[in-house]
């Protein structure tokens, strides 16, 4: 008679029950779509926000052809004409345009930005060209092989008046905010910041400047989390810790779910006996995701409660952070208006080797970018892949992500990459000897 089995290894189970990583990432982006009111604020407080209007050009930028140089501007047809020598019969800065037509056979003196004057629409540099004064009158020669329109602007050049400049959707770099900035337009309406309530699960969790008690840990995923949350763009609540206790879990989901647009949960998502998070969504509202076949960040969690996201994290760091940024990422951003943001990959050498992997689940090394002998760019990972390492994620550059189907690496050969960078976070910091 076969024994009755008491434990569940799960180290030695398959992932077949579990959604694969691009399922579950379709699963989030068919069910989520912006859930926040616009708002109109000054542009200089833009950067960072979602657009929630389309931006218009209402004129040409430049609005008037101009020099790109300082330098001197006449008529090509003159310049072909004669030996290349024009008296200079005007002077015109930036913000002065010429009161009068150019006259024929004649340069004026101009400066970068300045509007060309009616006449003129070649311009040589100032530091090609050669002055001298003849009877009190400055001429200047302007040296041969120019060719026509060389350092003129035009006008709508940048844009043409009526183009549209940007769509919502659209996350506001410094780059968008100048192209807004040159329309005369100095405000905008964006999708209100994403309110997300921030939870931390345990008894074992503490907060750092309290001592720690025997068992305890400190509350790493608090910050990591913040920051991460900060850095998507949305505004994050601290609620604190919560005990694993299923009816004060119940009760504080409830509530907030009441009052955020998305509630981040970490830890407590998993099947051991003091982990609710899990019951907690199936009593109060729908669980739609939970198990996902990738490592490390197996039991991710997706569901709601009324209008309410809930996002549950597993506890250990770098699977919490994995998992944000595969799935919590992109799914706030798309609940801010933003779509359904997935990060461009690198292909980048391996400079390691995996002989040999587990297949149908798709894996996240923490990668760090190295440069080879012969001065390529070259990916290596961590050395350890445990998923509390916090190590692994701070001299790491990016994640190396494995699909499910492939069976080992060999050195040299090219990897997917998902550089930090690419999710708005600043790039790790490499000490040089000067």
């Amino acid at each position: 008679m076969p024994r009755t089995k008491r434990l569940l290894d799960d180290c030695f189970l398959t992932d077949a029950d579990r959604l694969t990583h691009h399922e579950a990432q379709a699963l989030l982006r068919e069910r989520i779509g912006p859930v926040v009111d616009i708002e109109t604020i000054p542009l200089i407080e833009a950067a960072g926000r979602i657009l929630a209007e389309d931006i218009v050009a209402p004129r040409d930028v430049p609005a008037a052809d101009n020099s790109a140089v300082d330098g001197y501007a006449f008529a090509y047809a003159d310049y072909v004409a004669g030996d290349g020598w024009f008296p200079i019969s005007a002077r015109i800065a930036a913000g002065h345009a010429a009161d009068t037509p150019l006259a024929t056979g004649t340069a004026a003196r101009i400066f970068t930005g300045a509007v060309m004057p009616a006449g003129a629409n070649t311009v040589a540099m100032q530091e090609d060209c050669t002055r001298e004064e003849r009877d009190g009158t400055e001429w200047v020669h302007i040296p041969p092989g120019l060719k026509d329109g060389a350092n003129r602007r035009r006008a709508g050049e940048d844009i043409q008046a009526g183009a549209a400049i940007l769509s919502p959707g659209v996350r506001l770099r410094p780059q968008e905010v100048g192209a807004i900035a040159s329309t005369g337009k100095n405000d905008v309406t964006v999708y209100r910041r994403l309110k997300v309530a921030l939870v931390s699960t345990g008894d074992e969790i503490i907060r750092p400047g309290n001592p720690l008690g025997p068992g305890q840990v400190y509350d790493t995923n608090h910050f990591l989390l913040t920051m991460l949350l900060q850095a998507a763009g949305a505004e994050p609540v601290d609620v604190g810790v919560l005990p694993d206790d299923a009816d004060k879990i119940q009760a504080t989901l409830a509530d907030l779910a009441a009052t955020y647009d998305a509630i981040v949960t970490s830890g407590g998502a998993s099947l051991g006996e003091e982990d609710h998070l899990i019951d907690a969504i199936d009593a109060l509202g729908h669980r739609h995701l939970w198990q996902i076949a990738i490592k490390p960040g197996r039991p991710m969690s997706f569901g709601q409660i009324g209008d309410c996201v809930v996002l549950g994290l597993p506890g250990n760091p770098v699977a919490a952070f994995n998992c944000f940024l595969s799935y919590v990422r992109p799914t706030l951003v798309a609940m801010s208006g933003g779509g359904f943001e997935l990060p461009r990959a690198m292909m980048i050498p391996a400079a390691f080797e995996v002989p040999k992997r587990k297949l149908g689940r798709r894996e996240f090394l923490r990668g760090i970018l190295v440069t080879g002998d012969d001065g390529t760019l070259r990916v290596q990972k961590f050395a350890r892949d445990g998923s509390g390492i916090i190590t692994s994620l701070r001299e790491a550059d990016g994640l190396i992500e494995i699909d499910e189907d492939t069976p080992s690496i060999e050195e040299g050969a090219p990897v997917r990459v998902l550089l930090f960078t690419e999710f708005g976070l600043p790039p790790r910091s490499v000490s040089t000897s000067v």
